[in-house]
């Protein structure tokens, strides 16, 4: 899944993110890395599936994601696959989130990873989850515009 658009190469998306919750904000991350992990990354071989960030002592940190061990190295030069990485962001961008994520009842997850200018990326959205109800409208109204494109598109 290499897409390139405006000078980022998309590297890895959560696409059920957008479906299991209704996306607030969106945010801009690096994140702490080892070399083996770069490597993985610009290989393609990262999940982001099971993945949510939280907010200890001030700072952010992303878990349960998922960068498979970089191939041609040892495996004592190697990462550990799920470990607990350090998203880098802006002080105040820290305590915005702190603020929503403990009064609100948000939810921090991640979108989508990408290599910009070189360095890995990470886009992570303030997500308030959606109820059963919401999924199915959400369905109902995707379902409801492919039908309209179908529809236009035979008439053209």
């Amino acid at each position: 899944m290499s897409e390139k658009s405006d000078g980022y190469k998309v590297v890895s998306d959560n696409r059920q993110a957008r479906y299991l919750y209704e996306i607030l904000e969106t945010y801009e991350a690096g994140i702490q890395l080892t070399g083996t992990e770069v490597k993985s990354i610009r290989a393609g071989k990262v999940n982001l599936q099971d993945g949510y960030a939280l907010i200890r002592e001030g700072e952010a940190w992303l878990i349960n994601i998922h960068i498979s061990p970089y191939n041609a190295s040892g495996q004592y030069f190697n990462h550990e696959p799920r470990r607990t990485r350090k998203l880098l962001l802006h002080r105040q961008e820290i305590r915005k989130l702190i603020g929503k994520v403990e009064q609100q009842g948000l939810t921090l997850v991640p979108l989508k990873m990408y290599m910009k200018r070189g360095l890995v990326k990470i886009s992570i959205a303030l997500g308030k989850g959606k109820k059963l109800h919401d999924k199915r409208e959400t369905l109902k109204r995707r379902q409801d515009q492919r039908d309209i494109q179908r529809v236009m598109k035979s008439y053209s």
